[in-house]
């Protein structure tokens, strides 16, 4: 992003998504960017994720998980802690009595891309050496000094998400002056810093974090911006599904919040966004199906 105002004097736009190679896991297998973007299903090994039909434990999140790959899923993200506004830390121990099984008992069936959500560098060397690819860390290395070093040993991917705060307090009075401006450069600095602890650029993705942090109008702002963020040389992972802004928006309950949270998918999709983490698999599926093949087909016509 180049540090002015955004959305003074200017008009958002659809943008072409940015072109990456495919990105290659520890397992083997590639993430290809070259196609729609990827859809990447939610299965909370908790008791308190914001959305209770995301929760799973055990067997239950095995079932879960393979289920959401039948639908479509093209990366699975699992986690333990929830992440929610107000939530509290659990313990390392905890997070990899829920996660280790689960992993390895997909990975006995599935090659599907598996994602963890933690912050901690304890929990993720154990998960990657269970089968995990993908470190997903809403604190973009910041809460765990080991979690860049554990990454880049195990060769994993990473996203790296930006937040204000912790879950506990992130939505205590938030303040921006331009927040798609500010985000953005949090997220480039956040891609250098990993660089630095060995993490190579070809893994990187990034994440605006909606509602981590955020007012309404914060995230209307990021959202309506992305492109400032996309195509700049990483992929962007957008996760809003089912989120507070969109229930602000429509005063619609959590499990009501399916429609809105499709429209503001499909604006990421056309401003560039590559990853799509959600809880309705099968929906969103076929909303980037039809979108990407309504963005192709209009490719080199001018009217």
């Amino acid at each position: 992003m180049d540090g002015r105002r955004t959305g003074v004097g200017e008009t958002p736009e659809a943008v072409v998504p940015g072109i990456f190679s495919p990105l290659l896991l520890p397992s083997g297998t590639p993430l290809d960017f070259s196609g729609p973007p990827i859809v990447m299903g939610i299965v909370n090994c908790n008791e308190d994720s914001f959305f209770p039909p995301s929760r799973a434990l055990a067997g239950a999140a095995v079932e879960k998980a393979l289920s959401l790959a039948d639908q479509g899923a093209g990366i699975i993200d699992l986690g333990a802690e929830s992440t929610r506004p107000g939530a509290a830390y659990i313990s390392a121990g905890e997070e990899l009595e829920r996660l280790v099984p689960v992993i390895e008992r997909i990975r006995r069936s599935s090659g599907i891309p598996l994602s963890v959500d933690t912050r901690k560098a304890e929990v993720a060397r154990a998960c990657l050496d269970a089968g995990a690819d993908i470190i997903n860390d809403i604190s973009a290395l910041e809460d765990d000094p080991g979690m860049g070093r554990v990454c880049g040993e195990k060769n994993a991917a990473v996203v790296l998400m930006h937040k204000r705060g912790v879950p506990e307090n992130m939505q205590d009075n938030p303040r921006y002056g331009d927040a798609p401006a500010e985000v953005g450069a949090y997220l480039r600095e956040a891609a250098d810093r990993a660089v630095r602890q060995g993490i190579g650029r070809e893994r990187i993705i990034l994440d605006p974090g909606i509602g981590f942090g955020k007012r309404l109008a914060d995230n209307l702002a990021i959202i309506a911006w992305l492109a400032k963020m996309c195509g700049k040389g990483y992929p962007v992972l957008v996760g809003l599904s089912r989120k507070t802004f969109v229930g602000e928006l429509t005063g619609r309950a959590s499990g009501e919040r399916l429609a809105g949270t499709l429209a503001a998918e499909a604006w990421c999709v056309l401003q560039g966004a590559r990853i799509l983490r959600v809880h309705d698999v099968r929906e969103t599926v076929d909303m980037v199906k039809v979108l990407w093949g309504i963005m192709k087909a209009g490719e080199g016509h001018n009217t």
